[in-house]
């Protein structure tokens, strides 16, 4: 590995352990970064509302990245660049889900609009994101404001091929990935999570050999893609592992704070 300026890390299943906690050698991992004059920032398929908590605890003051990387965001959650699913698009997207039966979420910047309050994975994503979910009867009049959709669902067989018939069915005009085994999540076209991080190098003025991130899923490949340095989970699932240039611990046996350590070996 060269040198690293800039670390990039995925939050679910990375960052924070699958009950959404922030361990204490994930904080001090982050203040050893700062320490060693190594930029540090998220970013996450999660909507706006639902990256606050980890703001003042990481002491982030970065530009972070919200819905996969589609809205940019300062360090007090006000949009930097924003990009929107076409409501056509969104309609699609909200079609697609309904012949497959999965429940539906739209999120804005700032509200998560859902049509069942009941639904499986509602209180998941209420602990997840900390924040309540706005019930409504129509998505119609929300499709102009759509950053993010979510198909959600534990039938893991049913949601893989639900993300290949969306894929079909949005192109070019959406992407169409699963950000968890359970949740199928479409956003803009055209910007991801790797676009996040040439951006982020950019506005630093570092050299993308000079960034490392660090994930677990399939939506966190492109940043693996762009950086010069990439950290999978131990949890992520093998076909991650190998788009990876290292591999570290679970997210449960602080993984993230092993891979900083690393990081600062080259320091």
């Amino acid at each position: 590995m060269s040198r690293i300026a800039l670390v990039v890390s995925d939050v679910d299943g990375t960052l924070v352990t699958k009950d959404k906690i922030l361990t204490d050698d994930a904080k001090n991992a982050v203040r050893a970064l700062r320490a060693a004059g190594i930029g540090f920032t998220i970013v996450s398929s999660r909507p706006t509302i639902g990256m606050g908590f980890l703001i003042e605890p990481l002491d982030i003051t970065l530009p972070i990245g919200a819905f996969n990387g589609s809205s940019i965001l300062d360090a007090q959650l006000k949009p930097i660049e924003q990009h929107l699913i076409a409501p056509d698009v969104a309609q699609r997207s909200i079609d697609v889900l309904n012949e497959f039966g999965v429940d539906i979420w739209l999120f804005s910047n700032e509200h998560w609009y859902t049509r069942n309050p009941d639904g499986e994975y509602v209180p998941h994503e209420k602990r997840a994101i900390k924040h309540d979910p706005t019930i409504i009867g129509d998505f119609t009049p929300h499709l102009s404001e759509a950053c993010k959709i979510v198909g959600a669902s534990s039938d893991a067989a049913l949601l893989a091929r639900c993300e290949a018939a969306m894929q079909q069915a949005v192109g070019r005009e959406a992407t169409a990935v699963r950000s968890q085994t359970y949740y199928l999540d479409v956003t803009p076209a055209g910007y991801d999570k790797g676009t996040f991080v040439a951006n982020i190098a950019g506005r630093l003025g570092v050299s993308l050999d000079a960034v490392a991130t660090i994930g677990d899923m399939q939506n966190d490949l492109p940043m693996f893609a762009r950086a010069g340095t990439s950290f999978a989970m131990g949890n992520a699932a093998d076909d991650v592992k190998k788009r990876a240039t290292h591999v570290t611990e679970t997210n449960e046996r602080d993984g993230f704070a092993r891979a900083m350590e690393m990081v600062l070996k080259l320091g």
